[in-house]
């Protein structure tokens, strides 16, 4: 633990303990919002699992999903001050993460192009694609490929186990509103893997 609070924020390891009594999220967030150090190790004990797994599931790629990680807890660190409390902190965290990877996918490249050629010439020594490994990583870039709104709700529920009643406080939405995205959603995830099948 103390080499991810190490990581997140330098400044955390110098902050004053939260007493053993603050158990509640709620206590946990006014402590951290104080700056004490043993609640935001409690917040990130919470999250951590679900904010991870997530962005696992939406870049595929291990070492990427612990850099963006890392950055959504940074994000988070420095914006627990306008936290109000409207939704759980797990759900505005991974409000948070959400759009890290979406700031990170929008990002410029820096990289050349390889050639077809050179591509072909190199063997992956997994021998085959980590998304492949996780969902079948033509469910991971139909999820990608939804609508905005429609993404945000299947991702939140389905990967990063989110309640319905939580996204749709999120999201400014009545639980019925969720649950339709969630169905338009699905009607047109299902339609892409079958047309995915067929071709």
């Amino acid at each position: 633990m103390a080499t991810v609070e190490a990581e997140l924020r330098p400044e955390i390891a110098a902050l004053p303990s939260v007493p053993a009594t603050a158990r509640s999220e709620a206590e946990l967030v006014r402590a951290a919002k104080r700056g004490e150090r043993h609640a935001a190790e409690a917040l990130v004990d919470r999250s951590y699992d679900m904010v991870y797994r997530t962005l696992l599931k939406l870049c595929a790629d291990e070492e990427t999903a612990c850099d963006l990680t890392q950055d959504a807890y940074v994000r988070a660190w420095s914006a627990i001050g306008r936290f109000e409390g409207r939704a759980k902190f797990s759900t505005w965290m991974y409000r948070i993460a959400y759009t890290t990877f979406l700031n990170h996918v929008r990002k410029p490249k820096h990289f050349q192009d390889v050639e077809p050629e050179v591509l072909e010439a190199i063997e992956d020594p997994a021998g085959e694609d980590p998304g492949d490994r996780l969902d079948g990583g033509r469910l991971r870039r139909a999820v990608l490929g939804l609508p905005e709104e429609l993404r945000f709700a299947v991702a939140a529920h389905f990967w990063g186990d989110v309640p319905v009643r939580e996204i749709a406080r999120q999201q400014g939405l009545s639980t019925v509103g969720v649950r339709k995205r969630l169905r338009r959603a699905m009607s047109a995830l299902s339609q892409e893997l079958d047309e995915g099948e067929t071709s």
